[in-house]
């Protein structure tokens, strides 16, 4: 080979060779960054609490036109823990409901004792008065709270209290100083009381007696209801009479179990109104109630339940709602911190009633406002405007702490 052609190769070699010197050296691949380990979930605080109740033997009529209504406040307790668990979300806090619904038959007592030996210590109860007592006397009770969801008893907050029993409906004298404020407002200070046959009727009497005195009213008469209107007795004929030769102003009607009261009205002898069971009623809740953000509490009661939200329904919404409230305050589910707190001076619950509720220290019994309501409307909350009280206005309505006869 050539010298000419021995450089000609060499150059041609060199031209198919890389230029390695021409690129800059690559960088690695940077690797994926490995994400953060996510945070073990924290473990939420659970608390159960214990529905009981007992279907009624021999439940009241209801009339045609009315819903027959068979879980009357159960409803009430399942949307109190559906309002407790949204707080319970921030505050790591869960609630569950234990729903015990015993036959006509069946052993409340039995029942409580197998609750409690589950270790529930909050016991949510729509059971008849006697009943309350027997199973807050049981050595079981002695380190629970029992709550009364539905009754009205005067007694149960007076000389037959106990100290593990908290009540958060209205009591009748709650319910009738309420009714006698109002009227007292309006100045209709003459009353016809007319009374029922059933025991409830003469104890809600004999609220609305004490009413009368403690509030300046005049009962000019008393009646006991002694017809019963069926299709050969007119309610046109028996009423004119029976109302007939008083001179009053308002008739009061003590007819807890609906039996007479509501053919009272626009058939008296008189033109005049008729309140108390019937007519204008005062009541704990009432369908027509909107105000202080009522309205979103029924809508919601109304969607899950498909119907209007009851007493019993607002009594046991207003037991869970208590508790939750003082769970959340006291941030803790343990009985001991949950009592203390809701038994305490700053316990305040919401009841969409326009001030704080809470429980009086001397009776148990939920201080709150009392509705006022017609068939369709509502009429005013007590306590009335210008009832004024040193501590709480609230404790105008009922027993006050100096009338009280309960004794823990």
């Amino acid at each position: 080979m050539t010298p000419k052609s021995s450089i000609l190769l060499s150059l041609l070699l060199a031209a198919a060779l890389p230029v390695h010197a021409a690129h800059k050296p690559s960088k690695p691949a940077p690797r994926p960054e490995t994400p953060p380990a996510a945070a073990p979930a924290v473990k939420a605080d659970t608390l159960t609490l214990a529905y009981l109740t007992r279907q009624d033997a021999n439940p009241p009529t209801v009339p045609f036109f009315d819903p027959v209504i068979i879980d009357s406040g159960l409803q009430g307790a399942r949307l109190g823990i559906q309002d407790d668990n949204t707080t319970g979300r921030f505050t790591r806090q869960n609630f569950v409901l234990k729903e015990t619904i015993l036959p006509p038959e069946g052993d409340v007592v039995a029942a409580f004792k197998a609750l409690a030996a589950e270790g529930h210590r909050h016991f949510l109860l729509d059971l008849p008065a006697p009943l309350l007592l027997e199973l807050a006397a049981l050595p079981e009770a002695q380190n629970a709270l029992l709550y009364d969801t539905a009754s009205r008893d005067d007694a149960l907050r007076a000389e037959s209290c106990r100290a593990n029993l908290l009540h958060l409906l209205p009591s009748r004298a709650m319910r009738a100083d309420a009714l006698a404020q109002y009227l007292a407002k309006k100045r209709w200070q003459k009353w016809f009381l007319a009374i029922g046959p059933n025991e409830g009727d003469r104890l809600y009497a004999a609220a609305v007696r004490s009413s009368a005195k403690k509030f300046g009213a005049k009962i000019v008469a008393e009646k006991p209801w002694e017809h019963s209107f069926d299709e050969r007795r007119s309610p046109e004929s028996e009423v004119p009479v029976f109302t007939q030769g008083v001179d009053y102003e308002v008739l009061i009607v003590a007819d807890e179990s609906g039996l007479f009261g509501d053919y009272l009205p626009y058939r008296t002898w008189q033109p005049r109104p008729v309140a108390g069971t019937q007519g204008l009623v005062p009541t704990a809740w009432h369908h027509t109630h909107e105000a202080w953000g009522a309205l979103q509490l029924q809508n919601r009661f109304r969607a899950q339940a498909g119907r209007w939200m009851a007493e019993a329904d607002y009594g046991a919404w207003l037991a869970v709602r208590a508790i939750g409230e003082a769970a959340t305050r006291a941030k803790s589910v343990e009985f001991e911190p949950v009592k203390a707190f809701m038994l305490g001076e700053q316990f305040a619950l919401a009841g969409f009633k326009g001030v704080p509720l809470s429980f009086r220290s001397w009776d148990r019994q939920l201080r709150q406002p009392v509705l006022l309501a017609a068939e369709r409307s509502l009429v005013a909350v007590a306590p009335i405007e210008g009832y004024l009280h040193p501590r709480n206005e609230l404790d105008s309505l009922g027993i006050d702490q100096a009338e009280s006869k309960c004794k823990f």
